[in-house]
């Protein structure tokens, strides 16, 4: 079986869910250029712990993780089934993780997946990120996950290359960036096309601007995971690219084995 490349997705806004924009069909194209899964592993910004954790649940509830959005949001619903087995299998490669059977999908899971996979047929679960470990720590989180690419899983990493709601400008029109956001932007994916570990894992004192556009590392330790998944050497293709309300880098990217 050939393996599935992890990817990383910014998930923007929970307005893309009503309007998509240009986000929307990009999510839904890398999902059509991919083999399709057997189960997904979604590992999301707004799921944080201490320590690892996967959920377990067999049919996740659809959780609305935000607030003051048109009420048609919050009627939406991804009943796609869980996947204790999954769980299992990810246990055994990361001996003590924590097992939740009671978490359901977050909006970074369900969101761009109603695009992908809008048939919810596709067994999902999550995978937590962790606030207080750095972006090492989750690249060899995500090394550890490796063969489960190998074996029909989707490792899909949702987060935001850039998060600060502080900067968010209203009335920006989509594809316009402040320039921090810009130049933080552009050093990272240029880190990422060079394959510059050293870079990346050193990003919060060597990107420009790197504590203005994440105040908090959240929306960016999934991509970490996601290209450790990759393994060694692994190809990046930036395969998305656009900013919403300014403040928000909303790039995919495709991470294939060597």
């Amino acid at each position: 079986m050939n393996p599935i490349p992890p990817i990383f997705l910014s998930h923007g806004s929970p307005m893309l869910l009503l309007e998509p924009g240009r986000s929307g069909p990009a999510w839904q194209a890398l999902a059509h250029a991919l083999p399709r899964p057997r189960a997904i592993l979604a590992v999301s910004a707004h799921w944080t712990t201490r320590l690892p954790a996967v959920s377990a649940a067999p049919r996740p509830a659809t959780i609305h993780d935000f607030y003051g959005f048109p009420e048609a949001l919050y009627d939406l619903d991804y009943p796609a089934p869980g996947s204790a087995d999954l769980a299992t299998q990810i246990a055994c490669l990361i001996p003590g993780i924590h097992i939740d059977a009671g978490r359901g999908l977050d909006h970074g899971a369900w969101s761009p997946l109603r695009a992908m996979y809008p048939q919810a047929d596709i067994p999902v679960i999550q995978l937590a990120v962790m606030p207080g470990a750095d972006a090492v720590t989750h690249c060899q989180l995500g090394r550890k996950l490796e063969p489960l690419t190998r074996d029909g899983v989707l490792v899909l990493a949702s987060g935001g290359l850039t998060h600060n709601l502080g900067d968010m400008v209203p009335d920006a029109p989509d594809g316009a960036a402040l320039r921090h956001v810009a130049e933080f932007r552009d050093w990272f994916a240029a880190a990422l096309a060079r394959n510059d570990l050293p870079a990346l894992m050193q990003w919060e004192s060597l990107a420009p601007h790197a504590r203005r556009a994440h105040p908090t590392a959240e929306h960016l330790l999934p991509l970490f995971v996601a290209l450790g998944a990759a393994g060694e050497n692994a190809r990046v293709d930036n395969v998305h690219r656009d900013y919403q309300l300014g403040a928000l880098a909303l790039d995919a990217f495709r991470f294939d084995h060597a």
